[in-house]
């Protein structure tokens, strides 16, 4: 306990940010200018208006509902706002850019971007203010546009790429106009550079992830990084000869983070393509599932760390990195901490990459199916100790799934996929997720929320679609043999595929023709159906005869090399729908980054069908993260109990909770107006089987 209060005394040095902060703050006003709160992802705020004596008293200052819900009400909202000079900008369920008043929630202006165009769906996690004097632009993508808008009027800039937005597929290096490429979380600015990365398909003939920068005036492209390296490119020998031609993934999609004083952006990356078969990606695959330092002005690579070799588990770094300074080895040490979807937190030193507690290569279980060469060893992490389970014994299964947990492969956490299925813990959207950590930077701990459910990794033979030459497949057998696995017999939809029941009511036929031939996020393509069979398995899902014609395909047939492919996105769940693990669920931590100790760790949230039932508190599945102020509070949703929470930031105890109109799936943000301190969530629902809201809801004191 003595180190721990010499090191705390030390680190209790306001930093730059907190006495900027405190310095507008005298002023009355505050802003959270980027999604991570500062450019180096900390999530911490120097307010302390609302603290730990008065945040009982929180109520509702405002409710703006963006009033753009589908017709069958089923939608997500994940985005972060940001708040610049009192205007608050983000992004509704319908992708369209807004700015409120942020003292009150009256809306200023409203730019759809797909007022001209098809609409499509995905979601988006935030925008990004960038000003030069006069000129200030919020800069947000949509589909695979990136945008750049007048601040004060939401118009697009007409010099900005072509008239106002740049494509994201242009500059990848090959032609990617029949993959699926959009963008979900907002990039960085550094100076008069703006780096933006991208969501792509996660099937064989994916876009590659490479990462872009442009220029924020002109959207004309800066540099270019190959996340699968090139000819003569670092890690090139680490793929097969000639992936870059046709390997994909290796993509920034969870956001970045920036040190202004280095010129230096961190860029966490996901896995190659396809997920979780690598016999045509054999080799480490660098720079996949790796921390990216670059340049921020010439995307020189400054250093890397390699998190997981030759992925097979989709174990994306799902989170931008928190920037910290931390006391190690009697020294003050600027770090990068990257949390992982394994429950893992690597910290490095910023400058040279060198990592600050032990990291060791372990050897882990070989592949059993046939092509794949699952790589030896995998990075452990040793301090701190993981946030999340990374182990399941039979004790740790409900009574009624053990049978099935002797049925599958599980060898402990790097178990590769298999014909029997293998247990993936934490699940595949972990552990850590895009929510992020955050930390507090006058004490060098970081929070850090965890989800603790168990997913199948199961694979199959591929099945070729058949080539028809007599009588087509009705759109029922179409559908049963093409799309029942992950979106269900009843079409309600699983895990990660979303339902199909009303699909009608909010897509044309030729949207959902749209989907079939180009894929979308998790589905692949399938162009290569005939004709009529496109045709019946639209009628067949959207429920109604077409009285027109489809399009011409214009895409191209994915020629599958794979001997295997996922059978689907599975959490495991009991007979009544709960985790087939005994709890806890989901999870709060609090973690020392300067000793790698654990202040505390909590359960976060219900689960509403056991609540309700006065059971006992099990934590819940969660998606969305924290964020940790001056005023001694940890706040978060992220739950399934539609819960928005306050925390001790020292000793974990819940100080405050309120109910929203639906679950806040995303990251608070906070910030003051005239003297007066906000804070403010989504509360979009939409995922775990909850329902859908439009609403941004923020909060004061009275």
């Amino acid at each position: 306990m003595r180190g721990w209060r010499a090191a705390l005394a030390v680190l209790a040095i306001p930093g730059a940010l907190a006495c900027t902060q405190r310095a507008a703050s005298d002023a009355g006003t505050v802003d959270w200018r980027v999604t991570g709160g500062s450019p180096g992802n900390t999530r911490y705020s120097a307010l302390d208006q609302i603290n730990r004596r008065n945040v009982g008293r929180l109520k509702v200052a405002w409710i703006y509902h963006t009033g753009d819900l589908p017709a069958d009400g089923h939608s997500e909202i994940q985005a972060t706002p940001i708040v610049v000079n009192g205007v608050l900008y983000t992004t509704t369920p319908a992708l369209a850019a807004i700015a409120l008043r942020a003292a009150s929630g009256t809306l200023l202006w409203r730019f759809d971007p797909f007022a001209h165009r098809a609409r499509e769906s995905h979601v988006n996690r935030g925008v990004v203010h960038w000003a030069d004097g006069g000129d200030r632009r919020i800069f947000f993508a949509a589909g695979r546009r990136l945008y750049a808008l007048d601040a004060q009027t939401g118009h697009p800039i007409p010099t900005f790429g072509d008239s106002g937005s740049v494509d994201l597929g242009v500059g990848l290096g090959r032609d990617v106009t029949d993959a699926y490429l959009v963008s979900t979380s907002p990039g960085v600015v550094y100076k008069d550079i703006l780096i933006w990365g991208t969501r792509v398909g996660e099937e064989e003939g994916a876009a590659p992830g490479h990462v872009r920068a442009y220029d924020a005036r002109t959207g004309k492209i800066r540099w270019t990084f190959h996340t699968i390296p090139w000819p003569g490119e670092f890690g090139y020998d680490t793929w097969p000869a000639d992936a870059y031609k046709t390997a994909g993934g290796a993509n920034s999609w969870a956001g970045m983070t920036v040190d202004t004083a280095r010129g230096v952006v961190y860029i966490p990356t996901g896995s190659a393509s396809p997920d979780f078969y690598g016999g045509d990606r054999l080799g480490a695959d660098v720079f996949a599932n790796s921390l990216l330092a670059l340049a921020a002005t010439t995307g020189k690579r400054i250093w890397h760390f390699q998190t997981v070799h030759h992925d097979l588990w989709d174990r994306d770094l799902p989170a931008s990195p928190n920037l910290v300074t931390v006391m190690h080895n009697g020294k003050r040490v600027d770090a990068v901490a990257q949390i992982t979807k394994s429950g893992f937190v690597f910290l490095f030193d910023r400058g040279s990459g060198n990592p600050l507690f032990p990291i060791e290569e372990r050897a882990v279980p070989a592949s059993n199916l046939r092509g794949e060469r699952a790589w030896p060893t995998q990075p452990y992490s040793l301090t701190p100790a993981p946030f999340a389970r990374q182990s399941i014994t039979e004790a740790d299964v409900t009574p009624a799934e053990r049978r099935r947990f002797r049925s599958l492969r599980h060898d402990g956490l790097f178990t590769p996929p298999s014909r029997e299925g293998s247990i993936v813990l934490p699940g595949f959207d972990g552990g850590g997720e895009w929510g992020g950590a955050a930390v507090d930077t006058q004490t060098g701990v970081l929070y850090v929320n965890a989800s603790d459910v168990p997913w199948i990794a199961a694979m199959r033979e591929v099945a070729r679609i058949p080539i028809h030459t007599g009588v087509p497949r009705t759109g029922a057998a179409v559908y049963a043999g093409a799309c029942a696995a992950c979106h269900g017999v009843d079409r309600r939809g699983h895990d990660r595929a979303p339902s199909l029941s009303g699909i009608g009511a909010r897509l044309t036929p030729e949207q959902v023709f749209q989907i079939v031939e180009y894929g979308r996020g998790f589905m692949p393509s399938f162009a290569g159906l005939p004709a009529e069979e496109k045709r019946a398995v639209i009628e067949y899902v959207v429920g109604k005869r077409l009285t027109e014609p489809l399009p011409a395909s214009t895409a191209h047939p994915l020629q599958t090399s794979s001997p295997y492919e996922f059978v689907g996105y599975e959490r495991w769940r009991d007979s009544a729908g709960f985790p087939a693990i005994r709890p806890a669920w989901g999870t709060l931590s609090a973690i020392d980054l300067n000793t790698g100790e654990y202040r505390w760790r909590i359960l976060l949230g219900e689960h509403p069908a056991l609540a309700a039932k006065g059971g006992l508190a099990t934590g819940a599945e969660q998606y969305g993260g924290p964020i940790v102020t001056a005023g001694g509070l940890v706040f978060i949703a992220a739950t399934m109990d539609a819960k928005f929470r306050a925390f001790d930031k020292t000793t974990g105890q819940l100080l405050w909770e309120t109910s929203l109109p639906a679950a806040g799936y995303a990251t608070p943000s906070t910030f003051g107006v005239r003297g007066r301190q906000y804070v403010v969530i989504a509360a979009g629902g939409g995922k775990l089987g909850t329902k859908s809201g439009d609403a941004y809801v923020a909060y004061s004191l009275p």
